[in-house]
């Protein structure tokens, strides 16, 4: 919703940033079905605000995440980003922090929520798991967003690298609630991970942090697991699992394997977030190797698309934003169920035809 100007106003204004590879297709593609599902709800006509991002930023402006972008970015609530190629990028771009590393550290979207469910049609590992990786953002042991200036990782000899890790106690007490919140809305079963038999100080704050947040939820059955343990138990029994908050390291390996056993990771949606501001972001990469073929699998995307959706309805008590994400959840269960699948998911559907029969079936439901 934008109300920067001031003005009661409902006009829906989103970002959009194609980022690199596949993000020129399966970008432009959720527009059209975030505009069909909108559209199917009676809602406003979305105001997309393209903004430049990644390579072709570097082209046109000299730096991969221009200064307009971040500018415009603070005036908006909300924004999809596609992919980003980093590794791609000519020095000193490709050793800087990544776009996506720098839009969170800038915007302090400390919530990283990576939902993880098998679609029926697709084969999983885990095809009856269902359940929500809340992942801490912006600290843990991951120097690019530990530090307010610099990195957390150091050499101070050629032959030694070293990394700090930084936990607080308000960072750790913010994604508790987060993962609380979630859990209290679905099954009420909340799993804290830790390493508190090695990393005591660290992870045991971050346990104890999310122990306190708890009391303030009776009703949510709290368990703890070892990190390692955890990712052995996910594989034997993930369907037992639904809300599983992490630090930031531990979270990214975690949604990763779960999103994996439940299907793919081209089906895996993911927002980040603060109390104010969203994006939604697919887990998987910019895949060069297909980009421009039109054989990406726009699943992810359309999904972390509905999530962010869902999250401005939360936000504003909006109900038929909640009506359209849920037609594109719908619509794209119903897609893949009935056969039509990109080639990764084992079908031979390009990447438009696809994204016209899910655009299709969100007008149908």
């Amino acid at each position: 919703m934008s109300q920067t100007d001031g003005r009661n106003t409902t006009t829906l204004r989103i970002g959009a940033m194609t980022g690199d590879g596949i993000g020129h297709e399966i970008v432009p593609a959720t527009i059209r079905v975030v505009d069909a599902a909108i559209a199917a709800v009676g809602g406003s006509a979305v105001e997309w605000v393209h903004l430049p991002l990644g390579r072709g930023a570097i082209d046109e402006y000299g730096t991969p995440i221009p200064e307009s972008t971040l500018q415009e970015l603070g005036e908006l609530e909300c924004w999809i980003m596609g992919p980003h190629d980093s590794a791609s990028y000519p020095e000193p771009f490709r050793s800087q922090l990544t776009p996506g590393g720098r839009i969170r550290k800038d915007f302090d979207l400390f919530a990283n929520i990576r939902p993880a469910k098998a679609l029926a049609g697709v084969r999983a590992m885990s095809p009856n798991m269902d359940l929500i990786v809340v992942r801490e953002n912006t600290e843990g042991f991951y120097a690019d967003r530990n530090m307010f200036v610099g990195s957390g990782e150091f050499m101070p000899t050629p032959d030694v690298a070293l990394a700090v890790g930084v936990f607080t106690r308000r960072a750790c007490e913010r994604i508790a609630r987060e993962a609380f919140l979630l859990a209290d809305r679905r099954r009420r079963k909340l799993t804290i991970v830790h390493k508190t038999n090695v990393l005591s100080m660290t992870t045991g704050l971050f346990r104890d942090a999310c122990r306190a947040v708890g009391e303030q939820f009776p009703h949510v059955e709290v368990t703890e697991e070892h990190v390692d343990a955890l990712a052995a138990h996910l594989v034997r029994r993930g369907e037992d699992y639904d809300v599983i908050v992490a630090e930031n390291m531990f979270g990214d390996i975690l949604s990763d394997l779960t999103g994996e056993l439940s299907g793919s990771l081209g089906t895996a949606p993911s927002i980040n977030s603060s109390q104010t501001q969203a994006m939604a972001q697919a887990s998987h990469g910019s895949a060069p190797d297909i980009a421009g073929k039109n054989r990406a699998n726009p699943t992810a995307l359309f999904l972390s698309a509905a999530m962010l959706l869902e999250w401005l309805a939360d936000r504003h008590g909006n109900e038929r934003l909640a009506a359209a994400a849920g037609r594109i959840r719908h619509a794209v269960d119903d897609t893949v169920e009935s056969g039509v699948a990109t080639a990764d998911l084992g079908g031979q559907a390009s990447t438009s035809a696809f994204t016209e029969t899910v655009e299709a079936r969100v007008h149908r439901r």
